[in-house]
């Protein structure tokens, strides 16, 4: 019960982050979305990504693990079909600029904005993980 509470604040928090540096994740019904999103994402990160992770695991095999990010991508994609007020635009990337770098701005539509919001989810939770081990 403790790391299954453990996943669903992590990826609570991962979402709210993502929303915050990301224009285009939409939760319309405010704190009630975020939170019902996060719950399905937990669920189906807990539930449905091995089941892809197993499906694709001879592609994982032989591309030595390039196609992980394809269960998230699918779990992010469940998780917009079941939450009414969670949506995902386009993904639209506002830039960075910083003294010793600057990333431009990026807009990606369709199955890519999926890909690029998992990727970038992912990073957010790989990240909120580590901190709180």
């Amino acid at each position: 019960m403790r790391t299954i509470l453990k996943h669903f604040i992590i990826n609570t928090v991962s979402l709210y982050l993502a929303s915050l540096v990301i224009s285009g994740i939409i939760f319309a019904e405010g704190t009630y979305s975020i939170l019902l999103a996060g719950v399905v994402l937990t669920l189906t990160t807990i539930i449905i990504k091995p089941i892809i992770n197993i499906l694709l695991l001879p592609i994982n095999l032989i591309t030595f693990g390039f196609f992980r990010w394809a269960g998230f991508t699918v779990s992010l994609y469940l998780v917009t079909l079941i939450v009414p007020g969670f949506k995902l635009m386009d993904f639209a990337f506002k830039g960075f600029s910083s003294y010793w770098f600057s990333i431009p701005p990026i807009t990606i539509a369709g199955i890519l904005a999926f890909i690029a919001y998992s990727f970038f989810i992912s990073i957010v939770a790989s990240a909120l993980y580590w901190i709180f081990k």
